[in-house]
Parts: C-alpha cells; sequence; structure tokens
C-alpha cells in the first residue's frame, strides 16, 4: 500500500490510522522481508497497544485473527529481536529461511480445550512458524497431547508435517520470541488482545491448561479482563493447580497448572513425563465432562 492509500484507508477505516503514518515514514521501497508497512490479507499491521487493540476486537473469526497476529508489528524491542534471529540465525539452521514474525494459535477452534504456554521460541516457533513446533519444549507438549489423544502424532517439526490438532487450541500468551524466554510487562499487555479475541471466537472453551506461572497470571488477567469472577484470594500456580472461573451466563472455566516443558525443567526433573501425562489427561477428562 502506498501513502495515498493508507491515508485514504485511514479516513474511512479508524483501525488504519497509524499504518498511514508508518507507510508515509517507511515509503514504498523500505528493504527487508519484514519491512514496516506491510499488509496481510488487506489489513494493516498493528504498531500499537492500541492497535492491536483495535485489529483484535475486530477480527471476524479466527483465520482473521491469525492473519492480524501474524503480521503484528506493535512492540519494538521483541520486532527487532525476532527479525535479528530470522536473519543470522543459528548454525544448525542457516539454510533454512525463519518465519520471523508472530506466531499464531494452532489447533481446533471448537475444541473445549486451549493449551496456553508463555512465547515462542527464538529458533523454534520463530523459525518454523508455528507455536511450539522446532524445540524441545514442542516435542514435550505435542507428545503428551498425543498420548492423551488429542493430536494425531507425537512430534512438531514443521509447519508442514502433517500435525493435526483435533481436541486442542494451543497457544502463547505472547506472541514473538522474547530476548531471554523473558518478555517484559508492557509486552504481556500489548499482546493481550489477541488472547482475549481468541478465546472470545472459542464458544465451547471449558479448560485452559497454563503451562507455567507466566501463563498462569496471563490466563488469570484474562479473565479480569473478560469480567469472569477470579477467586480471591487470587489461585496461586503449581504443577496441578487450579482455579474456576465463573462466566456471566454460562458454564465456568476451569483454569489448571503445569510445570512448563521447559528444558530447564524436563532435564531436572521437575517435570516429568508422568507429571505432565496427569495434567494433560486431567485437563483432557474436565472438557470433555463440561456442560454446554
Amino acid at each position: 500500500m502506498d501513502a495515498p492509500a493508507a491515508e485514504e484507508q485511514a479516513a474511512h477505516d479508524p483501525a488504519a490510522e497509524d499504518q498511514a503514518a508508518e507507510v508515509r515514514a517507511a515509503g514504498d521501497d523500505a528493504p527487508g522481508p519484514f519491512a514496516p508497512g506491510r499488509l496481510l490479507g488487506g489489513v494493516p499491521a498493528a504498531t500499537s497497544a492500541a492497535g492491536v487493540r483495535r485489529r483484535a476486537a475486530a477480527a471476524p473469526d479466527v483465520p482473521a485473527l491469525d492473519a492480524r497476529v501474524s503480521d503484528c508489528r506493535a512492540c519494538p524491542r521483541l520486532v527487532a529481536w525476532r527479525e535479528e534471529v530470522a536473519r543470522t540465525r543459528r548454525r544448525a539452521y542457516r539454510d533454512q529461511e525463519y518465519w520471523g514474525r508472530p506466531i499464531p494459535g494452532f489447533g481446533d477452534v471448537a475444541s473445549r480445550l486451549l493449551v496456553l504456554g508463555l512465547a515462542p521460541a527464538a529458533h523454534g516457533g520463530n523459525r518454523t512458524g508455528r507455536v511450539f513446533t522446532g524445540d524441545r519444549s514442542g516435542d514435550w507438549i505435542f507428545a503428551a497431547l498425543h498420548r492423551a489423544g488429542l493430536v494425531n502424532q507425537p512430534t512438531s517439526t514443521a509447519s508442514d508435517d502433517g500435525l493435526v490438532a483435533h481436541g486442542a487450541r494451543i497457544a502463547a500468551a505472547v506472541r514473538c520470541a522474547p530476548p531471554d524466554n523473558a518478555p517484559l510487562p508492557v509486552e504481556r499487555d500489548t499482546c493481550a488482545p489477541w488472547l482475549d479475541r481468541e478465546v472470545v471466537l472459542m464458544p465451547d472453551l471449558a479448560v485452559v491448561l497454563a503451562l507455567g506461572g507466566f501463563a498462569w497470571q496471563s490466563a488469570l488477567g484474562l479473565a479480569r479482563r473478560a469480567g469472569w469472577s477470579v477467586p480471591r484470594p487470587a489461585p496461586v500456580f503449581g504443577h496441578g493447580a487450579r482455579a474456576d472461573l465463573g462466566r456471566p451466563g454460562a458454564a465456568p472455566v476451569v483454569l489448571l497448572g503445569s510445570y512448563h516443558v521447559s528444558q530447564q525443567n524436563t532435564s531436572t526433573g521437575r517435570l516429568t513425563e508422568p507429571m505432565l501425562d496427569v495434567v494433560v489427561g486431567r485437563a483432557r477428562d474436565l472438557a470433555a465432562a463440561a456442560p454446554r
């Protein structure tokens, strides 16, 4: 989109106002595959927290939401990091083209279970373009989901590897790979509307399985923003922890906690396969038994 076209769209669509300014600044020949000013599906990319809120709220369905997530440029630190990693690449993957963009959710939007992680890995999802794909954390969670009968295969290595998640939706609380796997609070908050809208577009949601304390807190934040009732004092994260989140006019959503499937946890034995299987199986059973 050139600058006049962006201005014209901004005049008719408030969601395009900050994109017009960005296009003016970037010009039509901004360099690089991740250059600002790109459009995906005709929708301007989000470049601010306000832009994320507008674009997320206006997404009519999950495919539209996923497209808007994938084009987001709202957090300068995360944009710079994910794209630097995608340009420099790890030696083992130097012949591969990295995704280098935010990672949308994956799996069945009609399912009753949402598995929520922290953020994509720099050389995992940021490389492959799919959440929990191409790294050891993904090996653990998808193997457990397969043992529970929620996905069709135990491995997740590439976006075209044939993986189908028919019994769960998998997403990250923060959609870009962060430096040191540590998003800043402002980045978490800026990204939150994508998760909020994703949950709205999952009308049968009954269970959220939070992998780690960050995801647990993100789920509680989601509940508060949505007007759900959160127990007081606030539920404390732990492996196997449970909190029932009341929804006005609908059945409660059960929040379950699991230690994160990070290498730090799995290599030290803090999280074992039997431990993970118990919580994943519990999430599956609660989702199956929840009232519709």
